[in-house]
């Protein structure tokens, strides 16, 4: 059976009137009270029709924004570029910080539809798609930024992934560069970041070495570690590939910690050029991603949408540009 606000509150442990004031954001609710009332309507896949029918009339001007990591500076820069479109339009912006966690997903998901928002945008890899869809259903505006969920037909914005993937290699294996590493996030859209790394590699008839990919999360820490690892080896490579900025701020920081030059004995190339790249010593080659306009074209999907659903989504793919600076250089 479909639950109803009778067993939310139920399951709960509370009254009626209490989940409706969690839903409609009203009175005055414990934040212990309002956490398991969130929970318990996550447990039961409950969603307010009101959200629905607030979509259908009365909007609130008002755009939802899920990230993974706001402390991660190109997910900062994502949410910067959605704010500044949004106002554009006369729309604000309420953003959740999910943490990549599937149960933040949950309860931010149904924190943004009880508040009646007109829209979403998820800004991560997102580990409860079922909900987006049961969303979708009802009808509520979705749009992707720098993720793909294949499964759902959605309006999504990313980058040419593959691409930058290949930029980057190529660039490394234009400067002499035989002994290449990679350290990629366990992401989806890393995926395509490494296809074209091992193509590249392929192409230039040239071996992956034991040991030279290595797979973490998305984090300085990570970084450190893995160029650590990398840079430990008998046969060390002479340049490091970096999936992100975070990771390669991680492999300069360990690289100079070990004794090493950067670019003499290492090259390091990251992605996404966010504020790290021109802040490290040396400043990093990257792999740009059009942030600003990946942000303003999200939301003109989304608004569209709103407006009148489409029976055919888009799907916008923009080209990364290599940015390169101090952190590279030929092999001697």
């Amino acid at each position: 059976m479909k639950p109803t606000i009778h067993s939310v509150a139920q399951e709960a442990g509370v009254s009626i009137s209490t989940v409706s004031k969690v839903i409609h954001n009203t009175g005055s609710i414990s934040e212990q009270t309002r956490k398991k009332v969130f929970q318990a309507m996550n447990k039961l896949n409950y969603h307010p029709d009101v959200a629905a029918a607030s979509l259908r009339g009365k909007k609130t001007k008002v755009i939802g924004l899920l990230v993974p990591d706001i402390s991660n500076p190109f997910y900062a820069e994502v949410a910067r570029s959605i704010e500044d479109r949004s106002r554009e339009l006369g729309f604000n912006v309420m953003m959740c910080n999910t943490d990549n966690d599937a149960e933040k997903e949950k309860e931010y998901l149904s924190l943004l539809t009880s508040q009646r928002i007109d829209g979403i945008v998820v800004a991560s890899a997102f580990r409860s798609t079922d909900l987006l869809e049961g969303l979708l259903e009802k009808g509520i505006p979705i749009a992707l930024i720098a993720s793909e969920i294949p499964k759902l037909s959605i309006d999504t914005v990313t980058v040419d992934d593959y691409q930058g993937g290949y930029l980057a290699t190529s660039y490394l294996l234009s400067l002499g560069h035989k002994r290449i590493a990679i350290i990629v996030e366990n992401v989806r859209s890393n995926i395509p970041r490494l296809e074209a790394f091992r193509d590249a590699m392929e192409e230039a008839e040239l071996p992956i070495l034991d040991g030279y990919i290595i797979k973490t999360e998305a984090m300085i820490q990570k970084g450190y570690e893995g160029a650590r690892q990398l840079l430990s080896l008998q046969e060390r490579p002479t340049a490091i590939f970096a999936c992100n900025d975070l990771l390669a701020a991680g492999v300069i920081q360990a690289a100079k910690e070990m004794g090493f030059n950067i670019p003499e004995d290492v090259s390091v190339v990251g992605f996404d050029n966010t504020v790290l790249s021109t802040t490290t010593s040396p400043m990093l080659t990257t792999v740009a991603q059009p942030v600003k306009e990946m942000g303003a074209k999200v939301i003109d999907l989304l608004t569209k949408e709103m407006q009148t659903s489409k029976p055919y989504k888009e799907r916008l793919l923009l080209s990364p540009e290599l940015m390169v600076r101090q952190s590279t250089a030929a092999l001697p």
